[in-house]
């Protein structure tokens, strides 16, 4: 009897036990797993604060750097992407480069100069991960947005959509049923997306003929139609995931023409962010958004240019561009009259020039462009979004926290130089005071945050 009593005991004791491991393991899962997000969150801010500190150093890196590039027949008044090239200039703040960790410098080199070095790294064992995108970059959709420009800024983007949609390998696409259970083309998703972001009760065509209307009517109630809980906006679009409301819209579409790569924000098309008189800038965008741009009925006549419609020459201008963007760090055309001067083959010595020989050389034919296209065209970034990831390795899992903050650089000052400044009492030779640099700061030559997620 003794025995069996102890056995009993020991079994109850047993659960106990294993429960109450059970409770004090998860806890303390739980506690670790808030620890090492709250980690990765400041990391992920940390980069975005350094990636401003960065962005406001551009205009003075572009005037160091311009009287250079003019020596190798890069001319005119361009931005420097200063942004293209983070883990260089911010990889000192970074523990994974720090280290050594993906660079080619040795370990030892690179940890001895971060240890040297004031600020330098990150403790705990975290990284981040960096990217700055250029929106102006982009097909600004929330242009359509405008009722004080007129309709021409709706046509403008609905011939860019209609040319993003174009090619004959999405015909698919628009003949099976779209997001909402319907068969929507090309026209009616393009409408869609308009009539969401333009205040009026007007119906927009897509239609890029030159006869075309400029509506179809008063705008219909599909959505509530189709059992939708909510209605069109009427306003502008507050983010890019705002576009999956709109109808038709479902993954395949979203990943075709809208995000195709989530893990690289540089191959996006579309853009919410952005001036309404936006003109799109030729020396960031990437190649797809070229071609496209290249092919819109306000550039070109679409059914005269062989580069619009044959499948090899649009793979040959890709490749040609891409592979120009791999080696520069993203910079293609450094004005609109280099990207004219290439797209029409022009001879000459300006970079522009020299590619459209590229061009030619890989069988595309010279486009020929409709009059006062640079108009439309610019070389200005305003707009940037910043995709920070915080990292915190564990023991079976990693922590990850993003940060995606959109940048306004639109009337940001330039970073004055308290060496050069009269209004500065220190001596030119005196380093500034933490009162002068507070100064300068309230200048605010970062530019001002319009959107900010943190996931």
């Amino acid at each position: 009897m003794a025995l069996v009593m102890v056995l009993g005991a020991i079994t109850v004791l047993t659960v106990f036990l294993t429960e109450l491991q059970e409770e004090t393991s998860t806890e303390l899962s739980a506690a670790l797993a808030d620890r090492d997000a709250l980690r990765a969150e400041y990391y992920a801010k940390s980069a975005v604060n350094l990636s401003r500190m960065l962005i406001a150093s551009e205009p003075s890196v572009s005037t160091a750097i311009g009287p250079m590039l003019a020596i190798v027949g890069i001319k005119g008044k361009f931005q420097v992407p200063v942004w293209k090239f983070t883990d260089m200039f911010l990889g000192p703040f970074n523990a994974q480069l720090a280290a050594g960790e993906g660079s080619a410098a040795p370990p030892e080199a690179a940890g001895e100069g971060s240890a040297a070095g004031k600020n330098l790294g990150l403790t705990g064992g975290g990284r981040f991960e960096l990217k700055i995108v250029d929106e102006d970059s982009k097909i600004n959709v929330n242009r359509a947005a405008d009722d004080v420009g007129g309709i021409s800024d709706q046509i403008a983007v609905g011939n860019q959509l209609l040319s993003l949609m174009s090619d004959a390998q999405y015909n698919m696409l628009f003949e099976e049923r779209d997001g909402d259970g319907q068969f929507s083309d090309r026209a009616t998703i393009c409408s869609a997306l308009i009539d969401w972001a333009d205040p009026g009760d007007q119906t927009f065509a897509c239609d890029a003929t030159p006869n075309a209307p400029s509506s179809t009517g008063a705008e219909d109630s599909f959505y509530q139609t189709v059992g939708l809980s909510y209605q069109r906006k009427n306003a502008p679009f507050d983010s890019v995931d705002e576009l999956r409301l709109v109808r038709g819209m479902n993954d395949d579409f979203w990943a075709t023409f809208v995000d195709p790569d989530p893990s690289n924000p540089d191959k996006r098309v579309l853009t919410v962010w952005g001036s309404r008189k936006q003109k799109v800038n030729v020396s960031s965008a990437n190649a797809l958004t070229l071609l496209r741009l290249t092919c819109t009925a306000d550039f070109v006549d679409i059914a005269t240019t062989p580069l619009c419609s044959d499948v090899n020459q649009q793979t040959a201008f890709l490749t040609v561009a891409s592979l120009v963007q791999s080696m520069t760090g993203g910079l293609l055309f450094p004005t609109p009259k280099d990207y004219v001067d290439a797209m029409t083959q022009k001879a000459g010595s300006s970079l522009g020039g020299m590619l459209g020989q590229q061009f030619k050389a890989m069988g595309v034919e010279a486009v020929k462009f409709k009059p006062n296209v640079t108009k439309s065209l610019g070389n200005k970034t305003s707009f940037l979004s910043i995709y920070a990831d915080g990292i915190v390795p564990g023991n079976k899992r990693e922590t990850r926290v993003r940060v995606h903050a959109v940048v306004d650089l639109t009337g940001a000052t330039k970073l004055p130089d308290p060496a050069n400044d009269p209004k500065d009492p220190a001596q030119p030779s005196t380093p500034p005071t933490p009162e002068t640099y507070e100064q300068q700061v309230r200048s605010n030559p970062a530019g001002t945050i319009i959107y900010y997620r943190i996931d």
